[in-house]
């Protein structure tokens, strides 16, 4: 059995890949606007943030390396201690082709794990995320092999960032604890068990439970929610010992029937949750410490 935490770390989601403008116009797409999400998300608690970066003419997603520098020192030039969480995740889609399966289509855009984790080698941020999953997604198929996870959780160590494992189905958490084994990861693990992706987990309380049993007794883990499921993981994850994240890439609907006016507004909604069950919240420098980030004198790091 897990305690409640002493101090909840809150993760804003900003951008993501996923949510587009034609769900909510209230989306960050420039670097501008990305940063201005997140010093906000900052302000109203979230001690850690994650980043996507987005075409600013077509507002698509990008892995474009100076969106992501932009983005960072926009932040960096005002806030020094807020955790960077930056994603890997795009770069794993394959659709293939009607003709010839065997063949990509339109939407794939599958690359060598090495590009797809090219930004963290030149940026180092505090976080990288690190997709496990191989699942169907819509009409695509996400694909992270065992080889390419293991390529990418290598080069990200060599960057001094710490890996984030996000956990679509029970196989991921099999994956993982191959790659804890063989040296891969290191433990103690950080991981994000996401539910309410449609061929994944499954969002409820039992779901949760029965992901987090599965974790090594020294993980640190977040439970996320996609859609409608966004705030009550809030309370599941907190009430299971995990931390907790919220944003428009997992939701733009702060209340039933109603847009999410801003990021900001979604981390203050998940502290009123916290509170209300008796919470405390974790401030970036409390954060740090927390998942072992303390030695990173964030002020001294430099872009290259």
């Amino acid at each position: 059995m897990r305690a409640i935490l002493p101090k909840t770390i809150i993760t804003c989601a900003v951008t993501g890949n996923l949510t587009t403008i034609e769900q909510t116009p209230h989306l960050p797409v420039t670097p501008e606007q990305i940063s201005d999400a997140c010093l906000a998300a900052a302000e109203a608690s979230a001690a850690v943030v994650h980043i996507h970066v987005r075409d600013p003419k077509t507002a698509k997603p990008s892995m474009e390396l100076e969106y992501y520098r932009d983005v960072i020192e926009r932040i960096r030039a005002k806030n020094t201690q807020l955790v960077l969480n930056v994603t890997t995740g795009p770069g794993g889609r394959f659709v293939p082709s009607i003709e010839d399966p065997r063949v990509a289509g339109p939407g794939t855009t599958l690359i060598a794990p090495e590009k797809r984790v090219a930004h963290i080698a030149a940026l180092k941020p505090d976080i990288a995320t690190l997709d496990l999953n191989t699942m169907n997604s819509g009409k695509e198929v996400v694909i992270n092999t065992p080889r390419n996870v293991r390529v990418m959780a290598e080069i990200i160590r060599a960057a001094g960032a710490k890996p984030e494992i996000e956990l679509f189905d029970s196989g991921d958490i099999a994956l993982m604890q191959d790659m804890l084994k063989d040296g891969s990861l290191e433990a103690p693990i950080l991981c994000s068990v996401v539910m309410g992706v449609k061929y994944g987990f499954q969002p409820s309380p039992e779901t949760l439970l029965y992901a987090r049993n599965l974790l090594p007794a020294d993980a640190t883990f977040t439970g996320i929610g996609i859609g409608r499921f966004a705030f009550p993981a809030v309370a599941q994850s907190y009430l299971a010992g995990g931390h907790v994240r919220v944003g428009l890439e997992d939701s733009v609907m702060i209340d039933k029937g109603t847009l999410a006016p801003s990021n900001a507004a979604m981390v203050e909604k998940a502290r009123r949750i916290l509170e209300d069950l008796g919470g405390q919240i974790a401030n970036a420098t409390e954060a740090r410490e927390i998942l072992g980030l303390s030695a990173r004198a964030t002020a001294a790091r430099r872009i290259a």
